[in-house]
């Protein structure tokens, strides 16, 4: 997620609030927007509900006018308008856009601005320069995008095969998505939320500037056992009853190779083991966290469930008894 309030979001139908078609052209956006700001302007109007209507008219407006935007709210799919609503994990990856937001920020408009385009709203200006010839030098700007690793990356530090997609206007004034494809080194003990930077591939300079940089946010893909937080790692490890009553070594595998856990005697279900050095292979490297969870085989056979009736009969455990205090 972007920006995320935990308040209740409900979407928003930019295409229904400025009434026009998903496939519309740029002109025809320009057209609607104006011809309800006439109608809605608080300066102007004498219709009861004027502001709000024109903050969600300019809210609109900021979105459809903007090819990057507008892509991407139309990545999002076709939802009812009011109905509770979150973007998926993920689904801004491998989306390239601009530093140089255009219009008001995500504080100015609603939460579900803010949810989907928060990262996008910021300004980013031109920086100008003059060179010895007097001719005028425009550096581009910075590019960024957010891309989907698997935990393993972070330890194996592959080149990988990266797609982005870039929005942009046709002739016909339709947003249409351009794709490039980059090989990308992921250095090693990358974290969430890291960014690898790219030289030079960023949006091109005017004149003699500089090109921009390519700015990838990393986002790691959910995995089936370990879950990374910064630079560790935690792990719910399953085991058995006399595992957490005896004690003993339990194998554990990592992307970085398996170890062996010592399991404390008289462990609970609530014990959580650190093992250090064992998280993210960063400098310095994270902490693997262990949670443990205990998982009491059934009671399948004649056998077994002799067994757990010796056990209720050796043992006067009652696991709803408060603890003493």
């Amino acid at each position: 997620m972007l920006y995320s309030t935990g308040a209740r979001l409900e979407f928003k139908d930019y295409y229904e609030t400025l009434g026009v078609a998903r496939d519309a052209p740029a002109d025809d956006i320009k057209k609607a927007y104006r011809k309800l700001a006439r109608k809605y302007h608080p300066d102007v109007s004498r219709e009861p509900d004027a502001a709000a209507r024109m903050a969600e008219i300019n809210e609109a407006n900021t979105v459809l006018s903007d090819p990057e935007k507008r892509a991407a709210y139309d990545q999002l799919g076709q939802h009812t308008p009011g109905q509770e609503f979150r973007p998926p994990p993920g689904w801004d990856a491998g989306f390239e856009f601009s530093e140089h937001g255009r219009g008001p920020g995500a504080a100015e408009f609603s939460d579900f601005f803010a949810e989907i385009f928060g990262r996008m709203g910021r300004e980013g200006a031109h920086r100008r320069a003059r060179s010895a010839e007097g001719a005028a030098t425009y550096p581009g700007n910075d590019h960024h995008a957010r891309i989907l690793l698997d935990l393993e990356d972070s330890f194996a530090a592959p080149t990988r095969q990266i797609t982005l997609r870039a929005p942009k206007l046709d002739a016909k004034g339709h947003v249409v998505l351009e794709e490039r494809t980059l090989n990308v080194k992921i250095p090693r003990g990358i974290r969430e939320g890291q960014a690898i930077r790219l030289a030079g591939q960023g949006e091109p300079g005017i004149g003699n500037g500089k090109a921009g940089d390519l700015l990838l946010e990393v986002q790691f893909r959910p995995h089936a056992r370990l879950r990374a937080e910064g630079r560790d790692l935690h792990l719910t490890l399953p085991v058995a009853p006399w595992e957490a009553a005896l004690g003993g070594a339990v194998p554990v595998d990592l992307p970085g190779g398996a170890l062996n856990v010592r399991i404390p005697a008289d462990a609970q279900a609530d014990k959580q083991l650190r093992v250090r050095g064992k998280g993210l292979p960063a400098d310095p490297p994270g902490d693997l966290y262990i949670n443990l969870r205990i998982v009491a085989p059934p009671a399948a056979t004649p056998k077994q469930k002799e067994l757990y009736e010796a056990l209720a009969r050796e043992t006067a455990f009652d696991p709803r008894r408060e603890p003493a205090p």
